[in-house]
């Protein structure tokens, strides 16, 4: 059986606690999607952890970890998170890299901060890791798959091919020093001979796991608005968040996913530009902001402050469609205990005055104002009720208020950081 978990929203939803939580009870995660741009933050018995790049089953002995062709692999970030895990403890993982993986090239990253600069005020709001430019590569096939890591002569042939572009770009507009070729592949071919035991034909696995019958789950990255053809373009990401794309990202067989998980907060939080409806300021902000998850609502990667907000029905209703959602998972109920009334954004505003439950093209959202309604809250902490029956009662209601506005059943609600912080309905 395949499952896939995957963020109904901008990212951030706080999906590493509910995969590490699938984790174990799955024989193999796969990342399908992205690279080191975005993380999961996973607290357990060994720690708190910011995984970027690695499967959240690395911290279960019994999981194999693949990361799949759909994934933008940047190998020194991989094997620092692999370092930073078996340093504090934890037993080294079962790790599966695909062999058709594409290699994210130090002059991805360069040219990710260079363009950010270059366009100031007008940028992506990207986390300046390379993605967009390696993607970029990817799809104009002049990128590097893992598997050519290991023929010298079609190594430098692919390098010198995409570098005559590369170094024009630098030079030209730019400013910066050209690209060293032969460094580069000395580079490459060091990297290379480190994750040569990881590397493999991991289509082939998961065809068998899946034909053996093992539970593999699909981890995305991000979430449903940040999808280049379904989200909020141009802020988006530069690969899809989807599950339907999990399968191609991983490479399982579509009619194998039966479920998929759809993880949204009980509020809104945001990282990187574009239109935020919901979105509130100020005081209510800050405290909202600090409130949030387990340190306050700031990037996995970047340690940027997100951008907070109210539960908006119209985004999440979406999201929960584009992604397919069989159930949506609540993240983060508790943070919301500190509140006489919880104000939910139930439609948009348009510039001319229209109200509208249905999300729209970004040129329309972004001049859409919420329309609110508030609901009691229930003025109490919540950490460490261990039955939802024992939940408040405003609590319990605005769960399914949740459930009803967004036509999608919640079967699982977290209410704390910890993964012992789960409830189920």
């Amino acid at each position: 059986m395949v499952q896939a978990i995957v963020g109904a929203n901008w990212g951030d939803e706080g999906k590493g606690k509910v995969t590490d939580l699938l984790a174990e009870k799955s024989d193999v995660v796969v990342r399908f999607q992205g690279g080191a741009n975005a993380g999961h933050t996973i607290i357990n018995d060994y720690g708190r952890f910011s995984l970027h790049l690695l499967p959240s089953g690395v911290f279960h002995q019994n999981v194999v970890n693949v990361i799949g062709p759909g994934v933008a692999l940047n190998v020194e970030a991989l094997l620092g998170e692999l370092k930073h895990l078996t340093e504090a403890g934890v037993p080294q993982p079962k790790i599966l890299i695909s062999d058709r993986c594409q290699v994210m090239m130090p002059y991805h990253v360069d040219f990710d901060k260079f363009e950010e600069e270059r366009l100031g005020k007008n940028s992506f709001g990207s986390t300046k890791s390379g993605i967009a430019p390696f993607y970029s590569d990817k799809f104009a096939k002049v990128g590097l798959q893992v598997c050519q890591l290991y023929d010298e002569a079609i190594l430098r042939e692919r390098l010198e091919i995409a570098l005559v572009k590369k170094n024009v770009l630098l030079r030209e507009l730019y400013g910066k020093p050209e690209i060293d070729l032969e460094g580069l592949i000395a580079y490459l071919q060091k990297i290379a001979e480190e994750i040569r035991p990881m590397v493999g034909d991991t289509t082939k696995f998961l065809r068998d796991a899946d034909r053996a019958g093992k539970t593999i789950l699909l981890e995305g990255q991000l979430g449903t608005l940040r999808d280049p053809d379904h989200g909020i373009y141009p802020y988006t990401t530069s690969s899809s968040p989807l599950a339907a794309f999990g399968c191609i990202g991983a490479g399982v067989s579509p009619v194998s996913l039966q479920k998929i998980y759809a993880v949204t907060k009980a509020y809104s939080s945001c990282v990187g530009a574009g239109p935020f409806v919901s979105e509130i300021f100020g005081d209510a902000a800050k405290e909202l902001r600090d409130r949030g998850g387990d340190k306050g609502e700031y990037g996995a990667t970047t340690g940027r402050p997100r951008s907070v907000g109210w539960f908006d029905v119209v985004a999440t209703r979406y999201g929960a469609m584009v992604q397919g959602a069989t159930e949506l998972v609540l993240t983060n109920l508790d943070v919301l205990g500190y509140l006489d009334e919880i104000p939910v954004c139930v439609a948009y505003e348009t510039e001319s005055g229209e109200r509208i439950t249905e999300f729209p093209t970004t040129p329309t959202l972004m001049h859409c104002k919420p329309v609110l309604e508030t609901l009691p809250g229930w003025k109490q902490d919540i950490r460490g009720i261990t039955r939802y029956e024992d939940l408040p009662e405003n609590c319990r209601k605005y769960v399914d208020y949740i459930e009803r506005v967004t036509e999608t059943p919640i079967h699982m609600v977290s209410n704390g950081p910890k993964r012992s912080d789960i409830l189920y309905r």
